[in-house]
C-alpha cells in the first residue's frame, strides 16, 4: 500500500474541494444566462387609448335628439294648458260669476305648472328670452293695470305705477301721453316696460 505524507494528502483534498465549488458556480452562472423558455405566452398588447378630445358623434347626436324631444314635449304641454286657460277666461268674460271665476283660477294653476318646467331652457337658448318677458315677467306694479290702495309701494322711479289703464282712456308717462282707449293684445304688449321700468308688465301669467 502506497503511503502519502499527511501534508500532501491535505493539499490534494483542498484542491479537489475547490474544483467542485468552481464547477457548481459555473453551472449556476450558465443557468442564469439561459434565456427564458420560448414556449411562454407573450403578454397581451394593451388596447390603444382613445385620442384626447375626440367626440363620439353618435352619442352627441343622441343627446341633442333627446334634448329636442324633451323641449318639444314641455312646450307642447305649456301650449295645450294655455289654450285651456284661454277658453276658461273667455267663458268667465262671457258669463262672469263665482263658478266661471273658480274655473278660470283652476285653469291658470294648471297652465302655470308646465310653463314653470320650461324656464330651465332659457339658460341654453337665447332665442327664448326674446319673447319670454311677454309671457312671464315679474314682479310687477299692479297699479299700471288697475287701481291700488294709497299705501301701495311701487317700484322706485316707475312713471306708470298708478296709470290704471282699465279706468283711463289715456295715461301720462313723463312728457308722453299713451292712448289706452282700446285695449288690444298689441296695445298691452306695447305697455310692457312702459317708461323704461321693468315693473310695468301688462301681459303674461302674472298680469
Amino acid at each position: 500500500m502506497i503511503r502519502m505524507p499527511l501534508a500532501t494528502a491535505s493539499l490534494l483534498a483542498i484542491a479537489i474541494s475547490l474544483a467542485g465549488c468552481g464547477e457548481g458556480k459555473d453551472k449556476e452562472k450558465a443557468s442564469e444566462m439561459t434565456p427564458a423558455s420560448s414556449s411562454a405566452a407573450p403578454a397581451p398588447a394593451a388596447a390603444p387609448a382613445p385620442a384626447a378630445g375626440k367626440v363620439d358623434d353618435a352619442a352627441a347626436k343622441a343627446v341633442v335628439a333627446h334634448y329636442a324631444d324633451m323641449v318639444f314635449a314641455v312646450y307642447s304641454d305649456a301650449e295645450s294648458t294655455a289654450k285651456t286657460l284661454q277658453t276658461a277666461i273667455d267663458a268667465f268674460l262671457a258669463k262672469p260669476n263665482a263658478d266661471t271665476l273658480k274655473a278660470a283660477k283652476a285653469a291658470w294653476v294648471a297652465a302655470r305648472v308646465p310653463y314653470l318646467q320650461s324656464e330651465v331652457f332659457r339658460f341654453g337658448n337665447t332665442i327664448i328670452d326674446d319673447w319670454e318677458g311677454q309671457v312671464n315677467a315679474w314682479p310687477l306694479d299692479e297699479g299700471l293695470i288697475d287701481y291700488v290702495d294709497k299705501s301701495y309701494e311701487h317700484a322706485l322711479g316707475n312713471p306708470g305705477a298708478a296709470a290704471n289703464i282699465i279706468a283711463n282712456t289715456e295715461v301720462q308717462v313723463g312728457e308722453d301721453k299713451v292712448d289706452v282707449k282700446d285695449i288690444t293684445p298689441e296695445k298691452l304688449a306695447s305697455l310692457n316696460e312702459l317708461g323704461g321700468s321693468e315693473a310695468n308688465v301688462a301681459t303674461g301669467y302674472h298680469a
